[in-house]
């Protein structure tokens, strides 16, 4: 069975239904108050993957951290990913399917062939770096080694379980000089913020896994994070 344009929902673990259901019927709006200008932006793409975790570590979800030496994003938590390429095809088909496993297998080394597409989410929008991104769902079938392959741009590849995303202990609303506020996760030694910790945020609540939360608990950011 399939849905989206290079995805497949056959034998998925059943704790990933509710997020297929969402996958299907969510609006953009639902995801985000910024939503991709009529004209412009940079059409990009990340995975957003699911695995099985060992022992008890149960669902998890595919993390790196960003290099402290890039001048933008510098040192942020996000999912692997990066722009289309021409080759990649069309943006509003397989396009962003191609991208976001491409640039995964770039970024940490996974083998694409191990990934199984389930869903593509509705594209959102990143006012600061102009990216109009597509998130694309997976479940991670057959796993692979994964290691940060370019230090220069990855400073890490990390998993994080998703009780440890959706305990009500590891949340908090950050705020920025800039006016910014949004959701954010305390996990693995780092701080998730912005647009992933956003999406994040939405998939945890649409997919029925989100606990009750103390939404005034606020972390400041700083003027250059």
């Amino acid at each position: 069975m399939t849905g989206a344009p290079g995805t497949d929902v056959t034998g998925l673990p059943s704790w990933l239904a509710p997020l297929v259901d969402a996958a299907a019927s969510v609006r953009p709006e639902q995801l985000s108050r910024f939503l991709p200008p009529d004209g412009g932006g940079r059409q990009s793409a990340v995975l957003v993957l699911f695995g099985e975790g060992e022992g008890e570590r149960g669902p998890e979800l595919l993390l790196l951290e960003r290099a402290g030496s890039l001048r933008s994003h510098a040192g942020q938590p996000s999912f692997p990913g990066g722009a289309l390429d021409p080759g990649d095809g069309d943006p509003e088909g397989e396009g962003p399917v191609r991208a976001a496993l491409r640039e995964a297998h770039e970024e940490t080394g996974l083998d694409p062939a191990g990934v199984q597409v389930f869903g593509v989410l509705p594209r959102l929008y990143i006012p600061v770096s102009r990216f109009v991104v597509t998130p694309v769902l997976g479940w991670w079938r057959e796993r692979t080694p994964v290691r940060a392959v370019d230090p220069a741009e990855t400073a890490r590849v990390f998993t994080v379980p998703l009780s440890d995303l959706a305990d009500p202990a590891n949340r908090t609303t950050v705020t920025h000089p800039s006016g910014f506020r949004g959701p954010a996760f305390a996990v693995c030694d780092v701080l998730v913020w912005g647009f992933t910790a956003g999406l994040i945020d939405r998939i945890l609540h649409f997919s029925g896994w989100e606990q009750p939360w103390d939404r005034g608990k606020e972390v400041p950011l700083s003027a250059n994070a």
